[in-house]
């Protein structure tokens, strides 16, 4: 029997800021190699998106007509919050206001509410960010009422509010994706406006899936979730839409790249010590670390208090065909994340048969042999793995070719068939609780 899907995602390519849309678009189509139908609903759709796997729901194309006759109830489910500007989502808004919809917060008082016009969504990660989330969960209901679909499939904390309501309104199981968790992003400060929401998340789920055992034993052990509805899928990469992009260099010396957001997960300040490190034993290297993010004006400083300021380049962020270029320039690649759900890019850069070197805390960890693994905080580790990298062309060319054939291994349509079993597990197991 095919699946028929409903899944709720913030991102999808070519409109993406990171990892999240990136791992959907390749999700999206390893499903449809199996036959599974996906309605795929995105805050703002730009109408350029790829839609052979899928079927694109335009959120801010749907008009809701809903009427809330106990309209706390319902917003209890919502979970909707005024929010201090100290949020910090999947992908790093820098700056939120405290403001709240009025018409929402006159809409509390009243208690009937008749709702029927569109909501326009910015689809970002900006100011209104919170407001976003609770009317992207406001559609999801209007969506669920009106499409035919078997189980929901809800992306990260900004919209498992959606898929609950979805879920409440259908009847249909609900499977939650985690690509991180608050705990990723914040480390211990977290935020527990979107603590309560990742848990109520997973709490409402029938099941969920993790990208990797690390993030698996945070949501257990943090979040207090039963282990027997808890699934790793690690994640793949997609090698069909790879193009050959050659490129020029401009300089004579040897390139290592961190490519990722500048904030604290990502550990971009045990890159640039390493880097000061490396240029005293092997100057003629140069680094870059492409990106941006909350970290950025104080990496900029610290580069120029280590005196490196003509070796070390910062980029800003890069999208589409530069970041392959970017891993095209790149003699080895750098990823130094002090807690990764998983991990994409290392995989993208070996795609490009870049030899690479990642933290032992990353989740990708569990699934790549041919990548140099190090302590996210042993920066003399990671300088002496850069070092020897530059230093032995053999060895780079052994670690590249070798990482290039495993990852060439890691297909979607294979994440995808671990996925379509909890699909069944979750409708299987709501049909004997009916």
């Amino acid at each position: 029997m095919s699946v028929r899907v409903l899944m709720f995602g913030w991102e999808f390519p070519p409109h993406i800021a990171g990892g999240l849309g990136t791992a959907c678009y390749g999700l999206t189509k390893g499903l449809a190699k199996h036959g599974v139908d996906v309605l795929f609903v995105m805050p703002k759709a730009g109408g350029d998106e790829d839609q052979s796997a899928v079927r694109i729901i335009n959120a801010s194309d749907v008009e809701v007509v809903n009427t809330f006759s106990d309209y706390e109830e319902y917003w209890k489910n919502v979970n909707f919050m005024e929010i201090g500007s100290n949020l910090v989502p999947y992908l790093d808004p820098e700056t939120f206001e405290r403001e709240v919809n009025r018409s929402v917060k006159e809409g509390e008082r009243t208690g009937r509410i008749v709702y029927r016009n569109k909501f326009e969504f910015s689809g970002k990660y900006g100011s209104n960010l919170m407001e976003e989330v609770a009317r992207y969960a406001m559609v999801a209901g209007t969506i669920a009422s009106s499409q035919h679909f078997d189980v929901i499939h809800a992306h990260d904390w900004l919209t498992y509010t959606a898929g609950i309501v979805a879920k409440k309104i259908s009847g249909k199981p609900l499977v939650i994706h985690v690509h991180a968790t608050e705990y990723d992003r914040s480390g211990e400060n977290v935020n527990t406006q979107v603590f309560d929401i990742e848990k109520r998340g997973m709490e409402v789920a029938d099941r969920v899936i993790t990208v990797s055992n690390l993030t698996r034993n945070i949501v257990i052990n943090k979040y207090g979730i039963d282990p027997s509805k808890v699934f790793t899928v690690h994640n793949a990469v997609d090698f069909q839409n790879r193009k050959d992009i050659s490129v020029t260099r401009g300089v004579k010396e040897k390139i290592v790249t961190f490519l990722g957001r500048i904030t604290y997960q990502k550990g971009p300040e045990y890159f640039i010590e390493a880097a000061s490190k490396v240029l005293k034993r092997y100057p003629d290297v140069r680094f870059v670390m492409a990106g941006s993010g909350d970290m950025f004006g104080r990496s900029i400083r610290r580069v120029a208090q280590l005196k490196m300021a003509t070796k070390f380049h910062f980029t800003g962020f890069l999208k589409g065909d530069e970041v392959q270029k970017m891993f095209n320039y790149s003699d080895v690649y750098v990823m130094p994340s002090v807690s990764e759900p998983f991990g994409i890019s290392p995989l993208e850069a070996m795609r490009s048969g870049v030899p690479t070197i990642i933290s032992k805390q990353s989740g990708v960890a569990e699934v790549l042999k041919h990548s140099i693994k190090v302590d996210y905080w042993d920066v003399d580790a990671l300088a002496d793995a850069i070092y020897a990298l530059l230093s032995y062309p053999a060895l780079a060319k052994v670690t590249g070719r070798d990482g290039y054939d495993e990852v060439d291994k890691l297909k979607w349509e294979n994440a995808a068939l671990k996925i379509i079993d909890v699909y069944n597990d979750a409708i299987a197991s709501a049909k004997c609780n009916q």
